[in-house]
């Protein structure tokens, strides 16, 4: 089962934990069910790939592995710096806010 997820695609986030923890990147994936995020520059793995018609020349290819959402924190866009994220309804419209400034996020 999965919660509702408070990362999305484009945001900006800091990874808070595991090997690269400090980098910041940007979200170019989520997998919900699974409650993990593809994020740019971030866990990036070798794969050792076979020549095919797409890719002739084969080799050592790098790209990003998924990291679990609960190892990531969005980036406040007052401050630059971590924050947890919430929801209320402005206007009659559900949107996200930055815990730590209060900014409206989406």
């Amino acid at each position: 089962m999965s919660a509702k997820m408070k990362i999305k695609k484009k945001d900006r986030v800091i990874v808070i934990a595991g090997k690269d923890k400090g980098k910041t990147g940007e979200v170019i994936g989520v997998m919900p069910k699974e409650n993990r995020v593809l994020v740019s520059g971030v866990n990036t793995v070798a794969r050792h790939t076979k020549p095919s018609q797409a890719n002739p020349q084969g080799g050592i290819v790098r790209k990003e592995a998924s990291i679990h959402v609960s190892n990531v924190a969005h980036i406040d866009p007052k401050d630059s710096k971590p924050t947890r994220v919430g929801f209320k309804v402005e206007k009659g419209v559900k949107v996200r806010f930055a815990r730590r400034s209060g900014e409206v996020i989406d």
